[in-house]
């Protein structure tokens, strides 16, 4: 079973499908990409679960980029940089490895231990 996802007129994926397997033939038809594309009227890309095509799995809003061939996920934050050996955004300050969970503050440009509420003493 493989996945491929359509793109709009900007490399936007607008639906992810299951489809067939590239070494599957049916009726003489090989070329799953081609075929589905052509059937949709959008180009079509395979993706994969495992990253091993096109570093991410293709979701609907991600785009596609034809220089790195991967899909990149919607930017988190203005600040975030793409790394393009992942194709994924990164914060510019590294995740704090202390064990603290954190969130990232955008209008403070950092990490930002997260609070939790305390439950209240039960006597």
């Amino acid at each position: 079973m493989a996945h491929y996802a359509f793109l709009d007129e900007n490399n936007i994926v607008t639906e992810v499908i299951v489809g067939r397997n590239e070494d599957e033939v049916v009726e003489g038809i090989s070329d799953w990409e081609a075929y589905y594309g052509e059937f949709r009227g959008q180009r079509c890309l395979r993706t994969s679960y495992n990253g091993n095509i096109r570093k991410n799995y293709a979701g609907v809003g991600y785009s596609y980029s034809d220089n790195l061939d991967a899909f990149i996920p919607p930017k988190s934050y203005e600040s975030w940089v793409l790394n393009e050996e992942t194709a994924t955004w990164e914060a510019p300050i590294p995740y704090p490895t202390d064990g603290v969970m954190y969130t990232w503050n955008e209008s403070a440009g950092d990490w930002e231990a997260t609070v939790f509420p305390t439950t209240p003493e039960v006597e």
